[in-house]
């Protein structure tokens, strides 16, 4: 991976960052999962920007990869990829939240504007990407399924049973990138639910999981093109809640908060690159 195709990827996830900046203060003084959207954005950027294969122009391609948002309440970071990526306008984006609009607080199926997927309670994404991913081989497609989730929905049963299946059915067109940024709504993940060592567990079920930092491109870019040898394929990805802004990293309040004028401004200076 060249230094110009970082530079690239590294240049949109800053545009996106600032994109959350500007939904969460248009949302003002309702609160938005702030936190939770911005330790995805590198995640999403490289999927997007470099290793999906989708058709903006024809949105319902059959052979087009697919990704799966299991982190609903992070979806201010998608929102902003996909208007990056041309699916919605700027003006639809800036609907985030409103009445009669058809980006709210947790994604709705709208294939048209690239949404693949409903997610509101955890725990339910990856079974979605595994039924996708199970199509995709009945059907001789070569689409892949990418499902992102959160490092707290691990705590749920239905995940674990999700993990066993994926083996089971040996689907190696699906990856399942963990958001391991330690924190839930309530606090620290190893005081609510310790989950242990994700990448050992995901392996010891018969997957190809390997751990990265989640903000470093290059990693990522590995990660996601690394050769799983038959096998579904976990990236835990290690990151910082807040990811971006002084004021929000690894600084829980922001997984639901109020982004105020001053912090807007704040925000906008450190959104710049050198």
């Amino acid at each position: 991976m060249d230094d110009a195709l970082i530079e690239k990827i590294e240049t949109a996830a800053l545009e996106v960052r600032r994109k959350c900046l500007d939904i969460a203060f248009g949302n003002s003084p309702k609160a938005t999962h702030f936190g939770g959207a911005l330790s995805t954005v590198d995640i999403l950027s490289t999927l997007y920007f470099e290793i999906m294969n989708y058709d903006v122009s024809n949105p319902r391609w059959e052979n087009r990869d697919r990704f799966f948002l299991s982190k609903g309440h992070s979806v201010m970071g998608y929102y902003a990829i996909l208007a990056k990526a041309g699916f919605i306008t700027n003006e639809e984006l800036m609907t985030y939240g409103q009445n009669a609009t058809f980006l709210p607080g947790h994604p709705v199926i709208n294939k048209d504007k690239g949404i693949e997927s409903t997610n509101g309670s955890l725990g339910m994404g990856l079974s979605v990407g595994i039924g996708n991913a199970i199509a995709a081989k009945k059907q001789n497609l070569t689409s892949r399924s990418f499902v992102l989730m959160g490092d707290g929905e691990c705590n749920e049963g239905s995940v674990w049973e999700a993990v066993m299946a994926a083996s089971h059915f040996k689907l190696d067109n699906l990856t399942a990138i963990i958001d391991r940024n330690r924190l839930q709504q309530t606090g620290s993940g190893t005081d609510i639910m310790d989950v242990g060592d994700l990448c050992e567990k995901f392996n010891s079920f018969g997957w190809h999981a390997l751990e990265i930092n989640g903000h470093n491109i290059k990693d990522i870019f590995m990660a996601l093109n690394e050769d799983a040898r038959g096998k579904p394929k976990a990236i835990i990805a290690k990151t910082i809640k807040g990811k971006g802004f002084s004021f929000s990293e690894e600084n829980n309040a922001w997984h639901h908060a109020v982004l105020t004028e001053k912090l807007y401004n704040l925000g906008l200076t450190e959104c710049r690159r050198d």
